[in-house]
């Protein structure tokens, strides 16, 4: 098994925010293989238009059925569960995510233009107190 290392111990600070998320199939416009822990797509709002808003840098860490962080690297995760949610870049979540990350909130797994998963914000973690701390 190849171990992961949870976020929080690698960036000494709690995730974000936590989501409820579904993987896309092929069909709908997702991957073609499947998702594994340690997965580096992008955010996106759901209803910005990404040409004019971008894509962010916030990252999953995904949970087993438990609310566990799942450390094997080689097991694939679920299709659909949920993950926490990692804000890669301080001066964003500041700017930005403190703003717009609300219970509720609906956005999209992104590798490029492409959505390769649905999310629901339903729980905020660390956000705030990462925004005032975290430089």
């Amino acid at each position: 098994m190849e171990v992961w290392v949870p976020y929080e111990k690698v960036r000494n600070h709690p995730p974000d925010f936590r989501i409820r998320y579904r993987i896309h199939s092929e069909e709908e416009g997702g991957r073609k293989n499947p998702v594994f822990q340690g997965l580096r797509c992008d955010f996106a709002y759901d209803l910005d238009d990404i040409s004019e808003t971008s894509i962010f840098a916030i990252h999953p860490e995904f949970e087993d059925g438990y609310g566990n962080i799942i450390l094997d690297r080689n097991l694939p995760v679920p299709k659909q569960g949920t993950a926490n949610m990692w804000i890669l870049i301080p001066e964003m979540r500041r700017e930005v995510h403190i703003h717009r990350i609300n219970v509720g909130v609906v956005g999209y797994f992104m590798e490029g233009p492409r959505r390769v998963g649905q999310v629901e914000v339903i729980e905020i973690i660390g956000l705030n107190t990462n925004a005032e701390t975290l430089r």
